[in-house]
């Protein structure tokens, strides 16, 4: 074995909900599956029943302008919790909230 070092971690991020901004940590707890609650929700388009994704810019590309974080911190193994979507305008909702379907869906425009 070598004492070489392979590289350095410089910063670490972790997308909630896949396709939008995320948020910087100091330390993440990390599975053969990845880092915890990396991209442990999305949004489901009713139309389709597809994962928007803003790989398809035209129909999704607002989403970059969403920001998402956890209330609490993920713990490996278990259920995703609650997450806090900061919308373009600033406002806020919760994945908990019975609105947050209609509140994203306006926001994005679907």
């Amino acid at each position: 074995m070598s004492d070489s070092i392979l590289g350095s971690v410089l910063t670490l991020h972790r997308y909630p909900v896949k396709s939008m901004q995320g948020e910087e940590l100091d330390a993440i707890a990390v599975s053969k599956r990845g880092l915890a609650g990396d991209r442990a929700y999305a949004l489901v388009d009713a139309a389709d029943g597809k994962v928007a994704s803003a790989k398809n810019p035209r129909k999704w590309g607002k989403l970059f302008e969403f920001r998402a974080s956890f209330v609490t911190p993920p713990d490996v193994g278990a259920a995703p919790p609650i997450v806090r979507v900061t919308l373009p305008d600033g406002r806020t909702v919760m994945s908990d909230d019975p609105d947050a379907s209609r509140v994203l869906s306006e926001a994005v425009g679907r």
